[in-house]
């Protein structure tokens, strides 16, 4: 371009400047947080980490919003510039909402009619839809095959009147009306945090459409190339990657499958990174694969863009087999996976998404951003805690399968290296789902448990114990999850003739379970526990409400109920808000001490999927991991009494008990949190309602820990229980401790 050029677009770009007219009515300045209007635009500066000085400033040309600058004070007093003339982008794909015959036949089967009012309540806890799927697998959903017509595809479209600059405790915001996205109207905003160097970019917009699902892209355009010297993420193979741009122009988003999620924009002044908040920014599916979250696309006028993303359908896991048999169920399987289950976010009329996207403002380069940013998710690990083992369960490996078709029970699969690298200590798998013969009535299925409890005994060691459980879905209602706290032989059908319990030559003694009374005897003579497995939505719909009065559900035996992603809606500030906590509050309403378990419920994986942030844990207080060969029951008795915490990672709660007599009762809570905490609740059932106390805490920032004391009047209340949620929409939560 030559210098005229140039100069035209400058006097163009200039003459569409909309000087701001910000409203400050909610801001008031504080120490380390500072917003002021300069030359039209607004500047916000704060203190970021390590006490650097960190500084954007916001524009408006022509109703579109423009980040001027982000920029770092560098350590000899110069600020540099980041980020220059940089525009928020924005991009939807909607689709068609439907309900799954998965979750239609329990209500056939209960003689339950689907009525429109139903459906429309329950297709919101779908699992199996692929709405941008089309035409879609038939035998999945109601209304098929999709049309054409029902996927839209939009990028962001603005008309900025005017903004807003809010600050709250340790964050300061300010907002811009007049954005348009697809279905989606709204504002955008942007959010800094004193402490960290953080910035949060979101668009906040509700749909009016009533079936809305979709995925959206977020992040940067318009960046000068010549302003940065590469682009850099690390690979699935932790190896590192760079484009140092001027290629061919790309015509979309080129999607990286970055390890950890985070592209990384250096330049010898810094480096600007980018990457999805770590846990609400995915939604449940069967499989964990990497379907590159983060993107650049590079322009035909010397600029680029960059930014997050999620994938518009899922993609084919490897299959496996030694034997043809195998490996053709296995490709049956992953075809089946990729066509017919990638849900999406829901969006339900009126309900405010928050789609956001977070930059983190690095003095430094590349590698050492990429460190600053991983603290926040403990690198991609769940952090150990002193007299905790963390634990997961519900993940159908096909392990005992794959092993035995192998030809040996010492291949080691290469699932066990990614749960060990997560910092997991307990495995509790769920194999003989869709493998093996569950159906048998003895000697197959006895066999097949005997190389099941091998494989697990081969590949457990001091740190890391496979408990061998199942989800047997059989007598009780629903899907559930079943562990023992040992090998137990037993069969989910017992044959005309044959004893509920005997005693077998080469298995000793052995159950063959006939009726739910059957079951309940066995798991209360072994010690085993159940808890219901996706709840209310999948095989479970209407479950475990159906059978509150049953005496599985009313033993403490019964757990409680599966915690995970499922559905994910961003305008929930908690995840699996209603489904999950919903019922957790039920039962304890219903019946004695009931808890939510962190489940997977998710299949093959390998050390290069992004497991992390599809996955929560259970904490589980124990000081000492049992071995394979040695009682199990400190693991199952701790979890039964409720001894236990879920956290995504990011916040954790050491510590959580209930002082004081009578009415008057104190709920103390240690929590530790990477992300700046948003906040802390209480939450309490008197057996037919539930309330909250919710305590905002905008006034801690990153990288903190606290004790808190919720002072609560116990009369009426027949239990509590507290969580906490950081600004990201990470959270943990202790279980339910009931009042006396």
């Amino acid at each position: 371009m030559n210098r005229l050029a140039c100069m035209l677009l400058l006097l163009c770009s200039v003459a569409a400047a909309d000087p701001l007219d910000c409203d400050f009515s909610d801001y008031r300045p504080t120490g380390g947080l500072k917003a002021e209007t300069l030359d039209g635009d607004v500047q916000f500066e704060w203190s970021g980490a390590a006490s650097g000085q960190l500084r954007a400033t916001f524009g408006v040309d022509g109703g579109q919003p423009v980040i001027r600058q982000f920029a770092a004070l560098s350590r000899a007093g110069h600020w540099a510039p980041l980020v220059q003339n940089g525009r928020p982008e924005f991009h939807v794909a909607e689709g068609k909402r439907r309900i799954s015959y998965q979750q239609l036949r329990p209500m056939e089967d209960l003689g339950r009619e689907a009525t429109a009012e139903v459906v429309e309540r329950e297709k919101w806890k779908v699992f199996w839809d692929a709405p941008l799927n089309v035409p879609g697998l038939e035998d999945v959903n109601p209304g098929m095959p999709r049309d054409p017509g029902e996927v839209t595809r939009r990028d962001v479209v603005y008309d900025v009147k005017s903004c807003k600059v809010r600050r709250e405790g340790v964050r300061l915001e300010i907002s811009f009306d007049g954005l348009a996205l697809g279905s989606f109207e709204g504002s955008l905003r942007f959010t800094v945090y004193k402490g960290t160097n953080l910035v949060r970019q979101e668009a906040i917009a509700a749909t009016s459409k009533p079936s809305v699902a979709y995925v959206y892209r977020a992040g940067l355009s318009g960046l000068k190339d010549d302003d940065y010297e590469r682009l850099r993420w690390r690979d699935i193979a932790r190896d590192w990657q760079h484009y140092r741009f001027g290629g061919g122009t790309n015509d979309g988003p080129v999607p990286l499958r970055a390890r950890n999620r985070v592209l990384l924009l250096e330049q010898s002044r810094g480096t600007l990174a980018v990457f999805p908040p770590s846990h609400k920014f995915f939604f449940a599916r069967e499989i964990e694969m990497n379907l590159g979250y983060v993107w650049y696309r590079q322009r035909q006028d010397g600029r680029f863009d960059i930014g997050v993303r999620q994938g518009e359908r899922e993609e084919m896991f490897r299959p496996w087999g030694a034997s043809d048999g195998i490996w053709e169920k296995r490709v049956r399987q992953s075809r089946r996976f990729a066509e017919g289950n990638f849900a999406l976010y829901n969006a339900p009329p009126g309900s405010l998404q928050r789609m956001a996207v977070y930059y983190y403002l690095g003095p430094a380069q590349a590698e050492d951003t990429q460190e600053a940013v991983l603290a926040f998710t403990n690198g991609d690990k769940y952090k150990p805690l002193e007299g905790y083992q963390i634990a997961v369960s519900h993940f159908h490996t096909h392990f005992a399968e794959q092993l035995a078709d192998g030809g040996s029970f010492d291949l080691r699969p290469p699932w066990i290296s990614a749960f060990r690298g997560l910092g997991i200590n307990i495995a509790m798998m769920s194999d003989f789902h869709g493998d093996g013969h569950p159906a048998d009535s003895g000697e197959v299925r006895f066999k097949e448990l005997g190389e099941y409890f091998e494989a697990c005994r081969r590949h457990s060691d001091e740190d890391f114990l496979l408990m061998p459980g199942e989800e047997p879905n059989v007598h009780l209602g629903g899907h559930y999850t079943l562990v023992f706290p040992s090998p137990v032989y037993w069969s989910k059908v017992r044959a005309e003739g044959a004893e509920f319990r005997s005693e077998h030559a080469l298995y000793g003694t052995v159950y063959r379970v006939g009726s739910a009374a059957e079951m309940l005897s066995m798991m209360e003579t072994e010690g085993a526990l159940m808890w219901q497995a996706h709840p209310r939505t999948k095989g479970s719909t209407f479950y475990p409400d159906v059978v509150r009065g049953a005496p599985h559900f009313v033993s403490d035996r019964y757990l409680g109920g599966a915690f995970q992603t499922l559905p994910a809606d961003l305008s929930h500030a908690r995840i699996c808000e209603e489904r999950c906590f919903e019922l957790l509050d039920d039962m304890n309403n219903w019946v004695g001490p009931k808890y939510l378990i962190a489940e997977g419920d998710t299949y093959t994986k390998y050390p290069e999927d992004e497991i992390y942030p599809q996955l929560s844990v259970n904490y589980i207080r124990l000081d000492e991991l049992p071995g394979f060969d040695e009682d199990w029951s400190p693991i199952t008795e701790a979890m039964r009494r409720g001894d236990f915490f879920v956290s995504t990672g990011e916040v954790l709660i050491p510590s959580f008990e209930v002082e004081g007599y009578e009415d008057r009762r104190t709920l103390v809570a240690e929590v530790q949190w990477t992300f700046p905490l948003e906040f802390v609740e209480l939450v309490w059932g008197n057996g037919e309602e539930t309330g909250r106390q919710v305590l905002p805490t905008s006034d801690l920032g990153a990288f903190g820990s606290k004790r808190f004391r919720m002072e609560f009047d116990a009369s009426g209340k027949k239990w509590v229980r507290f969580s906490a949620w950081d600004s990201a929409g990470n959270g943990a939560f202790a279980q339910p401790v009931h009042l006396r």
